[in-house]
């Protein structure tokens, strides 16, 4: 498992018309992550905490160049022991970081409300657990909203190994009351015919990724999930989640 890692992250909205176009030339440069099925598709579900007064969506609304969250995240279906992963994803200008640790779910939410009783073998691991329990006890953060998709991920050959895709379609979400669990209505936020494609680089974008979008005109957005399922949530039930 990568604990850290620091890369560039590009987002745009695109058409499942053009995802069925673009993928059989990606598939000539990159291949199905393996971690997923055989066609690299698994599903992903987010449980995001947040201060009371949503600072970290409110600072993503403002532009903020440097921002950071904390969430929970499940890579494929509820149910079964798999651990999951505690995550600070931190942002700067279009750099993005992450630091993380694998951890059973009852465990992780007991660290996510600072009361993880538990030193970890790995110093990596425990220096994530520390991070995680100082910014839960200065930010009072808490559970916000949970974000679910389903993900079809590419990777780079070993020529570009830095290099990762993914198409993230079926996106919906629902309120923190239930945590991972499945249980919560779940409410839609992205058009059925849409999908978010996320191309994240070590170091730059190559350059046939560059020209294949712009041979479909498809140019980058400012698009955060946590932030546009909050917003839709605030539009269901005209206030905010708490």
């Amino acid at each position: 498992m990568i604990r850290r890692f620091n890369r560039y992250e590009l987002k745009y909205r695109v058409s499942v018309a053009d995802r069925d176009a673009m993928l059989p030339i990606m598939l000539g440069y990159m291949l199905p992550d393996k971690e997923g099925a055989a066609d690299g598709v698994y599903q992903v579900t987010s449980l995001y905490h947040d201060t009371y007064d949503l600072s970290c969506y409110r600072a993503k609304i403002d532009g903020i160049n440097y921002r950071r969250k904390l969430r929970i995240r499940r890579y494929g279906e509820s149910g079964g022991t798999s651990p999951v992963m505690v995550e600070i994803k931190q942002r700067i200008n279009r750099t993005t970081q992450k630091r993380r640790v694998a951890l059973p779910l009852d465990q992780a939410y007991q660290l996510c409300e600072g009361r993880l009783d538990r030193k970890f073998d790995n110093p990596l691991d425990d220096a994530v657990a520390q991070e995680v329990s100082f910014l839960v006890g200065a930010q009072q953060l808490s559970p916000k909203c949970v974000v679910s998709y389903r993900r079809r991920a590419l990777v780079g050959s070993q020529y570009e190994p830095g290099l990762r895709i993914t198409f993230d379609e079926n996106l919906t979400v629902s309120d923190a009351s239930r945590g991972l669990e499945d249980g919560a209505p779940r409410v839609s936020f992205l058009q059925p015919d849409h999908a978010i494609l996320e191309v994240k680089a070590n170091d730059v974008v190559p350059l046939w990724v560059t020209r294949l979008l712009a041979s479909r005109s498809i140019t980058v957005i400012r698009f955060s999930k946590y932030c546009a399922g909050i917003a839709r949530l605030r539009n269901e039930r005209g206030r905010w989640t708490s």
